[in-house]
């Protein structure tokens, strides 16, 4: 039997607790990981011999998670000019 790590069901629990997580901390931190593990998930689940070890699928995660926030903070995230600022007290 493989390890509890190479298992695609455990990733994909993984990732949606993250995204759940997502929704009491919204910063695309969390969805982030979640579409990581969400991705390794896939390819163990498909059957790409990308768990060859721990040390494989840990990278695989690290570089889907941060290729993701990326893309969620590029397409998602505040826009230079989109946070509105006061130059006056409401009490003057």
């Amino acid at each position: 039997m493989d390890p509890l790590w190479s298992q695609w069901w455990v990733w994909g629990v993984a990732a949606v607790v993250l995204a759940v997580g997502e929704v009491l901390l919204p910063s695309y931190v969390l969805l982030g990981f979640g579409v990581g593990a969400a991705l390794v998930a896939l390819l163990l689940l498909v059957g790409v011999p990308v768990a060859t070890s721990v040390p494989v699928l840990l990278l695989v995660f690290a570089i889907a998670s941060l290729i993701s926030w990326l893309l969620l903070r590029r397409f998602l995230g505040v826009y230079n000019g989109q946070v509105k600022t006061f130059d006056h007290d409401i009490n003057d």
